[in-house]
């Protein structure tokens, strides 16, 4: 999995992998819906992203973040300044993004698994791409309705708290695609495991309910599973969270 690789999922949804995590372009007609926006040092790919789909920032009728790990909206503010693009996530998750308080792994707790495989060149990446850096996002925006979305794709935020509090997966059900940020992914440079998965254990706000999340995922109707880390996964969105949560069990 190259950084700067673009994954067509599904006709008008496109999995983007960036330096070591994922955000996904939905387009439909002149406008794009992008989830998630990588690291703050993955800004140049990230317009990139959106220049090799033949589309401009200033048709990204909105942000939607999964969560508010740096990683995960490390360019939100940044599209929000310059382009008046409005960001949009679960309202549990918009104190966090103003950066009121973190959910987000400390350097105390990288020091204490960097004896573990693969932890320490993860975190060199991490930081020379912007994963301590403030980025807040100054007005983040709460969903303005229940449901889907009016927005290309008309994805459906599903709140699956855990990773962190307002974490949520966006269900695009039309497309048969569930985006599932970090509550479900199918790789990480810090873990052995392949295939669909919880992250380690260290990266989540409170275990349990990530796992008990996993339920919510396996009642998503789809085929096609685009991750916030990881390769695209192609199959029962269902089965994948079971195999999740029998791995991690």
């Amino acid at each position: 999995m190259r950084a700067g690789t673009i994954v067509r999922a599904a006709p008008g949804v496109h999995l983007v992998h960036g330096s070591d995590t994922n955000w996904v372009v939905v387009t439909e007609g002149d406008t794009v819906t992008l989830v998630d926006t990588g690291y703050p040092g993955d800004r140049d790919r990230l317009l990139w992203s959106l220049a090799e789909l033949g589309r401009s920032p200033h048709e990204v009728a909105a942000v939607l973040l999964t969560h508010a790990h740096n990683d995960h909206l490390g360019n939100a503010e940044y599209l929000s300044r310059t382009f008046g693009t409005p960001v949009l996530l679960h309202p549990r998750e918009a104190p966090h993004a103003r950066r009121e308080f973190r959910q987000q792994i400390g350097v105390g707790t990288v020091l204490a698994n960097a004896w573990r495989p693969g932890v320490l060149p993860w975190a060199v990446r991490a930081l020379r791409s912007g994963g301590t850096r403030r980025v807040p996002v100054v007005a983040p925006r709460p969903f303005p309705t229940e449901g889907a979305l009016d927005l290309p794709g008309r994805p459906v935020p599903v709140h699956t708290p855990g990773h962190t509090d307002g974490h949520c997966v966006y269900h695009l059900p039309a497309a048969g695609v569930v985006v599932s940020g970090d509550a479900l992914v199918t790789g990480h440079p810090t873990s052995r495991h392949r295939g669909p998965g919880l992250l380690p254990a260290m990266f989540d706000h409170e275990r349990a309910a990530a796992l008990a999340s996993l339920g919510s995922v396996a009642g998503l109707a789809g085929d096609v599973l685009l991750p916030g880390h990881g390769p695209v996964h192609r199959g029962s969105v269902a089965a994948a969270a079971r195999e999740a949560a029998a791995a991690a069990g």
